[in-house]
């Protein structure tokens, strides 16, 4: 039955029309017109060239207005050279025009399997089906995960090892500069995520969103927050994430060689609400597929995530969540399924 379900991309292109199964109830579909675009509501653009410079605190500076004030930001000049980005998204886009049957080899629905291929987003708890079909891949340490990649395309396991290893640095570097613009110690959020063995994780997902004949029915994905620390989104050139800012949603269009990065719900524990991990949500278009590869940071499956106690203050803020650990978050965040009602009530002080 599993396999006839199966993958968007290779029921897309003959389709005339949505699946009733994708089709979401008529106050839950995304008003496409109403979308404002990113050139009138500025999403902030952090240049991380000088970050171990003399204007570190300038851009500590920025990183705290952007968390503040959007939970989103871009960042340009962040280490990772175009070459690697370039084959990142070559592989993906091989990846998903294989023949069906030897993507399914990597297909699985269990969503605490290590390596696999999927569709939607949790096809075992979910009413109405996203339009995604994604590779998840565990990634860190690489050496424990990258022999249950695919090993086709020929190149995949290279190309993305070599793309991991440089969001790592990225990750660990922009984490940092979080946890210094809330006033902690450098080094505080990635000592408590990273649990009693200082081993957080770092997963890794290739999105393909195809062109889909009713955009206005469907969505990529609809209106989540991350249960990371952080997300890093590269996208291609297709638009179709959009943040959801005062009440409207704004797109974010891709700009060439530049991250999107989003607060997860574990920093919007961590800064004791100071920061909010912000609804986000894919749509898709009938013209052009889109690819967009997420870098998630998460902690350690035993790390106790709650408030800084440099961020409370009994009488004026007090914690505004219970201690938990990553692990109790997680099961809740997967079994849960995506809606707009954040997995983060569960836990409210």
């Amino acid at each position: 039955m599993a396999e006839k379900l199966v993958l968007v991309s290779d029921m897309a292109s003959t389709m005339k029309q949505v699946p009733s199964n994708f089709i979401r109830p008529l106050g839950d579909r995304p008003n496409l017109q109403g979308v404002v675009q990113s050139s009138d509501v500025c999403i902030p653009l952090i240049d991380l060239q000088d970050l171990h410079g003399p204007n570190r605190s300038h851009i500590i500076q920025q990183i705290d207005q952007a968390c503040q004030n959007y939970g989103f930001f871009q960042v340009t000049n962040h280490g990772v050279p175009e070459g690697v980005i370039e084959k990142i998204m070559k592989v993906t886009r091989e990846f998903f025009g294989l023949p069906e049957s030897e993507k399914l080899k990597s297909y699985s629905t269990d969503p605490f399997k290590a390596s696999r291929l999927s569709t939607s987003f949790n096809v075992n708890s979910e009413k109405v089906s996203s339009w995604r079909d994604f590779l998840r891949l565990h990634c860190h340490p690489i050496e424990d995960y990258i022999k249950e990649w695919p090993s086709n395309p020929p190149s995949l396991r290279e190309d993305v090892a070599e793309y991991c290893r440089k969001m790592r640095g990225v990750s660990l570097k922009l984490v940092e500069a979080i946890s210094e613009s809330l006033g902690l110690e450098r080094d505080y959020i990635n000592r408590v995520v990273g649990g009693k063995k200082g081993q957080e994780q770092q997963h890794l997902a290739m999105n393909y969103y195809p062109a889909c004949p009713e955009p206005e029915l469907t969505y990529g994905l609809p209106g989540h927050t991350d249960p990371t620390v952080i997300t890093i989104l590269l996208q291609d050139e297709v638009p179709g994430l959009q943040v959801l800012k005062d009440g409207k949603w704004v797109a974010v269009n891709p700009i060439p060689n530049t991250f999107v990065v989003n607060v997860g719900d574990q920093i919007q524990v961590i800064s004791n609400d100071k920061y909010k991990s912000v609804l986000h949500r894919a749509v898709v278009n009938c013209n052009k597929d889109r690819i967009s590869i997420p870098t998630f940071y998460f902690p350690s499956n035993d790390a106790i995530i709650g408030p800084a106690p440099q961020l409370i203050h009994h009488h004026h803020h007090p914690p505004q969540y219970n201690n938990f650990t990553y692990n109790e978050y997680y099961q809740n965040f997967w079994n849960r399924g995506l809606s707009k009602e954040t997995c983060l009530d569960i836990f409210k002080a």
